[in-house]
């Protein structure tokens, strides 16, 4: 099956740790993916370039982390995402992985953004906080260009003041019209708090599964979720991710919520 042509769940821990922990959430998703039939893409981080605060874990880099995805691949059958920030790492991380991914904060840097549709494999660009949903369409031009045709586009909430994000659940069917692309839904990262930890994000995680629920009865694609064992020791994003053990249970719900919309007629 091509990936996102059917619903898809993009999950992992926000950043590549050790091979025990990797594995771990890895060959519970390939388990989950396994028990309700749901396409699932191992999603890790291999540096969070885009820190707050410049002590805070950046991850194992390019070359490590790579190898790290690699064996997560190898072991569970699953494929691999990543984000990546310089537009010199995208035809090496395209070696491994099946999806780049493009940061919501760099989703207007033109090199980074030709890169990832030059390197051969599907891509993920999320909107940045500050967007409106109709001003994807020139980003995903940009990823076209270079030959890219297997893109969706992802909602990660909007800037509201200080330290906040919002959802649109518009955004869903405008991100669609506008660039012709699947839409995804960032669950987790909806609930930032930005600056509200000490100068560095929090969260709200609290608030993730209403959200989920709620965009996709909105109509979204497929969904985002980071997720973790334990999100308190987690070396980032800690505080909006998803407690693994939590994450079946709302997917269960998910998939209840397209079911009922699907036999209802489908969204208009």
């Amino acid at each position: 099956m091509a990936l996102f042509s059917d619903f898809t769940l993009i999950a992992g821990p926000c950043l590549l740790e050790n091979d025990d922990l990797n594995l771990r959430v890895g060959e519970a998703l390939a388990g989950l993916s396994e028990r309700l039939g749901l396409p699932v893409i191992f999603k890790s981080s291999f540096d969070k370039a885009n820190r707050s605060r410049v002590d805070a874990p950046r991850g194992p880099g390019l070359d490590e982390g790579l190898r790290r995805l690699e064996r997560v691949g190898a072991a569970t059958g699953l494929p691999l995402l990543t984000d990546f920030h310089e537009a010199g790492q995208a035809a090496a991380a395209a070696e491994v992985v099946d999806v780049l991914q493009i940061p919501a904060f760099l989703s207007r840097q033109t090199d980074l953004v030709l890169a990832a549709g030059s390197a051969g494999v599907a891509v993920n660009v999320k909107k940045g906080q500050w967007m409106a949903p109709e001003e994807l369409k020139a980003v995903v031009e940009k990823i076209r260009i270079g030959g890219a045709d297997n893109v969706v586009v992802t909602e990660r909430g909007t800037f509201f003041g200080y330290g906040s994000l919002v959802v649109d659940f518009r955004s869903f069917r405008r991100m669609r019209e506008a660039t012709g692309c699947g839409t995804v839904f960032d669950g987790t990262h909806s609930v930032q708090r930005p600056g509200k930890a000490d100068g560095a994000s929090g969260g709200d995680p609290e608030h993730i599964p209403s959200l989920v629920r709620a965009a996709v009865a909105a109509g979204c694609d497929h969904l985002f979720l980071e997720t973790h064992p334990d999100p308190r020791s987690a070396p980032s994003d800690g505080s909006n991710m998803l407690p693994l053990d939590r994450l079946e249970a709302l997917l269960r719900q998910v998939m209840a919520i397209r079911a009922a919309v699907d036999s209802s007629g489908g969204w208009t």
